[in-house]
């Protein structure tokens, strides 16, 4: 059943009272589009992308993951890589952003879902971090079709992109917001 926009409004407040990392979330979308733009971040800047990814489901990581060993390879990379990887992100659209997913999928440690999430601090006005939980939600929710790629393709991520569109676009919020959602909507699919 589609959440009224009552539903919505519930499920943000929601997010915002009791998700343990929000605060820390909400502080990031604020400071690291800036930051990442301007090139003055340092290395932990960009492995807290990488750790926060893992780290937000407290433990309850889907199966198959390996977070641990995600983060290590990651902190092993070229610092400068990364910068470089960061800026190609830093230039993307939503019309042409495999490029950006090149570049940081190229980073040890990252596929395309951490992908997402650089794109999401980069750009929070125009990505939405994807992983399977979110693919399952997002696809209850829409359209989308399928269950999720492991990972997605650019393609398969698009499709993805669209569906959350439709989203933002029948609720009036923005990507952020829609992640915000899609989570909240998970906490209350697997405390069901």
């Amino acid at each position: 059943m589609d959440p009224s926009r009552a539903d919505v409004e519930a499920a943000l407040e929601a997010y915002r009272a009791t998700e343990p990392l929000y605060t820390v979330e909400s502080e990031a979308v604020e400071t690291m589009p800036d930051a990442f733009r301007s090139g003055e971040y340092g290395r932990r800047d960009a492995q807290w992308v990488v750790r926060w990814y893992g780290r937000r489901y407290l433990g309850d990581e889907p199966a198959g993951t390996d977070r641990s060993r995600r983060e290590e390879a990651f902190e092993e990379a070229d610092f400068e890589a990364v910068r470089d990887a960061i800026a190609t992100a830093v230039e993307a659209d939503r019309e042409a952003y495999g490029k950006a997913v090149d570049a940081l999928t190229a980073l040890p440690g990252v596929d395309l879902p951490i992908a997402s999430a650089f794109l999401a601090f980069v750009h929070p006005d125009r990505f939405v971090v994807v992983g399977p939980r979110e693919w399952e939600i997002v696809s209850d929710l829409t359209d989308l079709e399928g269950s999720y790629p492991d990972p997605p393709s650019v393609g398969e991520y698009d499709d993805y992109l669209t569906a959350c569109d439709a989203l933002a676009d029948r609720y009036g919020i923005d990507p952020w917001e829609v992640y915000m959602l899609v989570w909240r909507r998970r906490e209350d699919h697997t405390e069901s």
